[in-house]
């Protein structure tokens, strides 16, 4: 079951790095609507978010489905971390508490 519980939590930091692949491509502009919505950032996002999806169902046969919420609030804490690699954007006290806040959740849920 641990195995399967690993894929859930990959999953859902691939679909974060997904989420920061598509932040990416918003952020530029484009010439034309298909090279906005058919570019490098966008495509492999939405392949990335697909294979997440796919662990999901993977994981889904042998996790129970009550931790799958405690897995999924995990992704909160991969957007920030991403958010500061990628964009360099800042941790504010509100995001630090949040983030404390999420990984106890998920230590007291296992526990």
């Amino acid at each position: 079951m641990i195995l399967y519980i690993a894929i859930l939590f990959f999953s859902v930091f691939i679909s974060a790095f997904s989420q920061v692949l598509l932040k990416k491509s918003a952020l530029k502009t484009y010439t034309s609507f298909i090279k906005e919505y058919l570019n490098l950032y966008v495509l492999p996002a939405y392949a990335i978010y697909f294979v997440a999806v796919f662990l999901d169902l993977i994981a889904l046969k042998k996790v129970p489905v009550s931790f799958v919420p405690v897995a999924e609030a995990s992704s909160y804490i991969f957007v920030l971390i991403f958010g500061r690699l990628f964009f360099k954007e800042k941790f504010s006290k509100k995001k630090i508490l949040a983030m404390s806040l999420i990984l106890t959740g998920i230590i007291v849920f296992i526990l």
